[in-house]
């Protein structure tokens, strides 16, 4: 019994002077940040404008991998299951708390097998269709839909998603019934709804923005609780008579669950760093998004709190994974 405890021992001492050791010198390497849509959406883009300012502020190249597909949940198993170190971590969407509620057989606990760094940045969605389609503003779109129930479809970024999430809760709202149609990413649902077989989509304001103002797409309504400062002219779902619809749409960076905690510390003291400057504030707001710092402590509460929000509201939309 003496020799096994002191062999314990030893290795219980190893390891913690090699997790220390590692604590010391991070970040030694590169870094990774997995993102769970395409190149060009939402998630991505802020993805990136923090990986640039990061590469700067610690000396280490920060890239991203695009790894779409299943909600997001095929990038969060991967970081979940990944070596954790700080090297490999994942930004995801506010569509991160919804999947442990459509997808029951979950390789990875979304609470215990990731820990959150912190929010990044919140952005509006906007509620776009193609001028094509002859919808002069919400109310008009909810009476078409009323008229032929279950004949009009709208698009997401993935069963979900916050595009999908915030979709649903103007759907559930407005008591309409259409046909989801989830595609990959941001890019292929815009692509989609400007050729005009997808009817409407909940679009991240900082990826339909620039076709909005080409006149390639209508904006109708912005999904959350204030007016978007890009589109000042364009009311919120309640201002144009949908209550309760109001929905933020959030971006995060999470690492694996045993990620030392000195090190999750470092992160998010550079972060938020980043996400305070005046620079990082300049550019978010170019692309209709708010910086939205937050501590570790605060984000994981954060995300407890949502995970069990959005399991109510995807009960009563009756959502599914496909």
């Amino acid at each position: 019994m003496n020799r096994r405890f002191i062999l314990s021992a030893i290795t219980m001492s190893i390891f913690a002077l090699n997790a220390q050791a590692q604590t010391t010198d991070w970040p030694k390497q590169s870094i990774k940040f997995v993102v769970p849509f395409t190149a060009g959406s939402g998630t991505d883009i802020v993805a990136r404008a923090v990986a640039e300012r990061l590469t700067a502020s610690i000396g280490q190249t920060v890239t991203i991998e695009n790894k779409p597909g299943a909600g997001g949940t095929i990038a969060a198993n991967q970081v979940a299951k990944s070596t954790p170190d700080g090297y490999t971590l994942l930004v995801h969407s506010s569509g991160h708390v919804v999947n442990p509620a459509i997808y029951p057989n979950l390789p990875y606990d979304t609470i215990k097998d990731l820990t959150g760094i912190t929010t990044l940045a919140s952005l509006p969605n906007v509620l776009v269709v193609s001028p094509n389609k002859g919808i002069k503003d919400v109310k008009d779109l909810i009476a078409k839909v009323k008229e032929k129930p279950g004949t009009f479809n709208y698009a997401s970024a993935g069963t979900g998603s916050a595009t999908h999430i915030n979709a649903e809760k103007f759907r559930v709202s407005a008591g309409i019934n259409a046909v989801h149609v989830p595609f990959k990413g941001t890019p292929e649902a815009l692509t989609e709804t400007i050729s005009g077989r997808i009817d409407w989509f909940f679009a991240p304001i900082v990826s339909a923005l620039p076709l909005v103002k080409d006149g390639k797409l209508q904006a109708l309504a912005v999904g959350t609780p204030q007016r978007s400062d890009d589109l000042p002219q364009v009311p919120t779902t309640v201002e144009a008579g949908v209550p309760n619809s109001e929905y933020t749409f959030w971006v995060g960076m999470l690492a694996p669950s045993q990620t030392p905690k000195a090190v999750v510390d470092k992160l998010n003291a550079e972060v938020v760093k980043i996400l305070n400057s005046k620079e990082f504030k300049t550019r978010l707001d170019s692309i209709g998004a708010s910086p939205m710092p937050m501590s570790t402590a605060q984000f994981q509460n954060f995300i407890r709190t949502e995970t069990d929000t959005i399991a109510k509201l995807v009960q009563a939309a009756g959502i599914k994974a496909n």
